[in-house]
């Protein structure tokens, strides 16, 4: 699969940003998270970015067949932060104010990374994305809530600033946490579905694929 100079230009420039956003927060404190520094990796926001621009340094090393699982990766990469993306512009944006959520390092992870991995993935890429790959997509979301469930569960929630907790997911008990997090599993789900239809779609009727293929 020969990749477009285009594609590598804006690879790099997602991955450069969401990493270097992330590494502004650990060295000089920066970003509107509770916690920041490495502790900031509680975050499913940074998780997110940083998933998705190492996604995108794996798509730009891959070579001959490695490209097309390369793509899958970069493909749930950005699911992930389209939920990000979504969560801001449509729960914390209303409820702190868009401009504290878009200021600083959070305008890069809150904004431009998921709005350049969406663009690229949708109009750029050239892979037809199958039913099973949006389903893999909710695994990063399913591995978090696990994770933060679990952790809660082993560890306790504690009190605030020292909380598990940190989400407040927990506020009204474990099973409307679980909920909560079975909803954004959903969603997560939903916004894959999306990305993937309307890039198959663009994808199809400029080159015929099914399912599953890549343009070589």
């Amino acid at each position: 699969m020969k990749k477009s100079r285009s594609r590598i230009v804006l690879n790099i420039l997602i991955a450069l940003c969401s990493i270097g956003a992330w590494l502004v927060m650990v060295f000089h404190s920066e970003g509107m998270l509770t916690d920041t520094g490495l502790r900031s990796l509680k975050y499913f926001t940074v998780l997110s970015n940083l998933f998705e621009g190492t996604a995108c340094i794996i798509w730009l090393f891959a070579k001959g067949e490695a490209v097309a699982r390369a793509e899958k990766i970069k493909y749930a990469g950005t699911v992930s932060v389209a939920l990000t993306f979504l969560t801001v512009m449509f729960f914390l944006g209303p409820l702190y104010g868009y401009i504290s959520m878009l200021s600083g390092v959070n305008l890069f992870l809150h904004l431009l990374v998921p709005v350049a991995a969406l663009a690229e993935c949708i109009f750029l890429s050239r892979t037809i994305y199958s039913r099973k790959d949006n389903l893999l997509s909710v695994v990063p979301m399913l591995v978090y809530g696990t994770f933060y469930l679990g952790n809660n569960l082993i560890n306790g929630t504690g009190e605030w600033p020292a909380t598990n907790d940190w989400y407040s997911f927990l506020y009204w008990g474990y099973p409307i946490g679980i909920g909560i997090f079975a909803v954004l599993c959903l969603v997560t789900y939903g916004a894959g579905a999306v990305i993937r239809i309307v890039n198959n779609y663009y994808d199809r009727k400029a080159s015929g694929l099914r399912e599953g293929e890549v343009i070589e």
